[in-house]
């Protein structure tokens, strides 16, 4: 047989063995679903309320603010409480108390900043979370004239979110 003979049949033979895989491949596709399911879902913190030096004497009442922030599952309703402290207060008496040395020190929580509004358990603040933080202020005052004995005057507000 002649080379070129032979080198025509050689190729010739492979490009069929090529043309029979390829026709004998084949492909297919398939599909599957991913899914998860998000729950509401919120964090709450607050940063510290702090008066700093109170002056009975002063002819202005002492204020101070509080942050809360809460983290939610976007579109999540929730509601923030504060509850009436370690010392005092009550559903009929919005006043709060801190302690100190023994005695007590008044003071009110307000969620609006002209004070019109008392933030106590049985008043809340109504919100609907946005994606991230959402943050409320709180506004702190000890009206002036509180004659107390000089003393470091504390108390702890717990905030509950219900959702």
């Amino acid at each position: 047989m002649n080379k070129q003979i032979l080198k025509s049949t050689l190729i010739a033979a492979a490009g069929l063995l090529f043309a029979n895989s390829a026709m004998a491949a084949g492909t297919d596709t398939a599909t599957f679903q991913v899914t998860a399911t998000v729950a509401d879902s919120c964090l709450v913190s607050a940063t510290p309320l702090a008066f700093g030096a109170y002056d009975p004497n002063a002819a202005t009442d002492n204020e101070a603010t509080s942050t809360i922030t809460a983290t939610c599952t976007e579109g999540t309703d929730y509601t923030l409480a504060l509850d009436f402290g370690s010392n005092g207060g009550s559903a009929t008496d919005t006043t709060r108390a801190m302690l100190g040395g023994g005695n007590y020190l008044d003071y009110e929580l307000y969620s609006d900043s002209s004070h019109a509004t008392d933030w106590n358990a049985t008043t809340t603040v109504a919100s609907t979370a946005v994606a991230g933080a959402n943050t409320h202020t709180v506004y702190g005052q000890i009206l002036a004239g509180r004659y107390v004995p000089a003393a470091s005057y504390t108390d702890t507000i717990t905030v509950t979110i219900v959702y």
